[in-house]
């Protein structure tokens, strides 16, 4: 998602270019580098990206062929000067993959994170019924995934939630520290999360392994 932080992220103090404790690095591992168990769920929230879009739809594709999802939605609005939405190109890439169109719901007007499940959630009502929706796996960059599942918990606690996350790094996902523009990502994201939750923008989830 082109505009992922609240509307007045820009107070935070931007911390990203430090070099982590080996405390900090563990903390991290343990906590916010998360991919959940995985089982059949009713619904993929493909949460809008420019970075790394045929990635996540590749992942999406595979998730599908494996069975592990029976609809699935891309959220993400047109970034200022680069039109079409994040939806669409994600659709595209998943369709081009052979997933079927008739399958994806399409919300193309969220700019950040919040708005990609607050707009996105009377679309799934309207087309599925949420009270039918009892699974999620949420589908995101290695960075911001756990962001993602926590903002749909704080707007829609009832569903049970799984998170896969992805990313083009060669540096591996173990090794994030060691790689500055990797490391920079992983940081940012990580000094969000309690002044989030503090605010009401995230919550807790039984799978965010805190």
């Amino acid at each position: 998602m082109w505009n992922c932080d609240s509307p007045d992220a820009s107070e935070a103090v931007d911390r990203s270019r430090r070099i982590p404790t080996g405390v900090e690095i563990g903390e991290i591992n343990a906590t916010h580098l998360i991919n959940t168990p995985l089982k059949p769920a009713d619904l993929l929230f493909v949460f809008g990206t420019r970075l790394d879009e045929v990635l996540r739809a590749e992942e999406a594709g595979r998730l599908w062929r494996a069975g592990l999802f029976r609809w699935a939605v891309v959220s993400g609005g047109v970034t200022p000067g680069a039109a079409p939405s994040e939806c669409t190109i994600i659709k595209e890439e998943m369709v081009r993959r052979g997933f079927p169109a008739d399958r994806i719901l399409e919300e193309d007007r969220a700019t950040n994170t919040g708005e990609n499940v607050r707009f996105s959630l009377p679309i799934i009502d309207a087309a599925l019924g949420l009270a039918k929706i009892k699974s999620v796996i949420c589908l995101g960059n290695t960075w911001t995934g756990r962001r993602y599942a926590m903002t749909l918990h704080r707007h829609w606690p009832e569903v049970e939630k799984m998170l896969v996350t992805v990313d083009s790094f060669a540096t591996p996902r173990a090794l994030w520290h060691t790689d500055p523009e990797f490391r920079r990502r992983i940081l940012r994201e990580w000094d969000k999360i309690e002044s989030y939750k503090a605010r009401g923008f995230i919550a807790e989830w039984p799978g965010s392994g805190s």
